[in-house]
């Protein structure tokens, strides 16, 4: 089988159904993106201080959806290079126009599959990973969509640095049970809340419309929190 053949019955973790781009959105990628998109090339290495200018540390977050989230964290961290990677166009094109209201420097956006996206980077480059309520495919045939897998945990030790964090949180218990067998199984890293133990939601995650829903429904959150181990 060849590698284009492999990649093309690659499983996906999402399923891409592009809404249609606003007139702003669409702007925003025109005018906005030559600046703080990065276009994604896979014979091309991810390195950080070509694509930031420094040696700050970088912090990615996976699958950030309108980039509420990720747009608060490079605010309030400036210290901290961030890189947001997102397949879905409207979401990339909101948090553009986000960057640019809040003059934010220290973030970049990379269009595209973040597992291909993490195959570019060298090792230990990412102070930290974030991967926020991810699709829980939460029918138990399509579990092996999920992205969080032992194969990915692999590839997260990788491209973390020592003493670097992973923080994952779900709303699906299903999932946050899974997430914790799987990060618990790992050599490489350690629970940061002890083990088989959930980390109480750290106060400068910020509370999405998506999670207020979810709390007036009654549903719970589970936040993970594991740190990169030396090794």
């Amino acid at each position: 089988m060849s590698e284009e053949q492999k990649h093309h019955r690659a499983i996906r973790s999402y399923v891409l159904r592009e809404g249609r781009l606003t007139t702003g959105q669409q702007h925003a990628f025109d005018t906005l993106w030559p600046q703080w998109g990065i276009d994604f090339n896979p014979a091309q290495p991810f390195i950080p201080q070509q694509i930031f200018g420094n040696d700050n540390p970088v912090v990615m977050e996976i699958g950030f959806g309108n980039g509420v989230s990720l747009a608060h964290y490079a605010q309030h961290h400036p210290q901290i290079n961030y890189l947001g990677v997102e397949v879905h166009g409207p979401g990339v094109g909101h948090l553009l126009l986000r960057i640019d209201e809040l003059g934010l420097t220290n973030l970049r956006l990379i269009k595209h599959d973040a597992v291909e996206v993490m195959h570019t980077m060298p090792d230990a480059c990412l102070q930290g990973v974030m991967l926020f309520f991810p699709d829980p495919w939460h029918k138990k045939r399509h579990h092996k969509r999920r992205i969080l897998k032992p194969e990915f945990v692999s590839e997260l030790a990788r491209v973390i640095r020592p003493d670097g964090f992973f923080h994952a949180a779900t709303d699906w218990e299903n999932y946050s049970e899974q997430m914790m067998e799987v990060l618990s199984a790992s050599p490489d890293f350690s629970n940061s809340a002890g083990e088989g133990k959930f980390s109480a939601r750290p106060d400068e995650r910020p509370l999405t419309k998506f999670e207020q829903r979810g709390q007036r429904l009654g549903h719970g959150v589970w936040d993970l929190v594991f740190n990169r181990k030396h090794a």
